[in-house]
């Protein structure tokens, strides 16, 4: 039984815009994220892609660090888990980064930790080895 409110996710999910890119059998999409987390990414895209299909991704993070902003690019493979029809102006996408190496995955980790109240940052050290810890 699920109990209302709790959060079972292991890694932080933040809602955040950022520009964001996928492509996916010859198709090539401009969107930007729903949410992120280091595991995934929610966006919106036109065309329908079916679930379990691969895709690449490009993905732009803005990162502070105590003497600049710097911008660092992901580039990974994914796959599409779930999709959604909410209306006639496209469709929603979650994708699982099941293809990111490590110091990839960290980034995102560390952009997500900007936005994090102190003390709870993401466990980007305890990453389940089978996802590419």
């Amino acid at each position: 039984m699920i109990r209302a409110g709790i959060e079972r996710r292991r890694h932080p999910r933040l809602e955040q815009k950022l520009p964001f890119k996928v492509a996916a059998n010859g198709y090539g999409f401009s969107t930007t994220t729903q949410n992120l987390s280091c595991l995934g990414a929610y966006c919106r895209i036109k065309k329908y892609i079916p679930p379990f299909t691969k895709v690449a991704v490009k993905l732009t993070l803005p990162i502070k660090t105590p003497r600049d902003k710097k911008s660092y690019t992901v580039d990974c493979t994914g796959v599409i888990v779930r999709t959604e029809d909410k209306d006639k102006r496209g469709f929603n996408i979650a994708i699982f980064f099941n293809e990111i190496n490590s110091a990839q995955r960290k980034k995102i980790s560390e952009y997500i930790d900007q936005f994090l109240p102190q003390g709870a940052a993401s466990p980007a050290g305890s990453l389940n080895p089978r996802w590419g810890r």
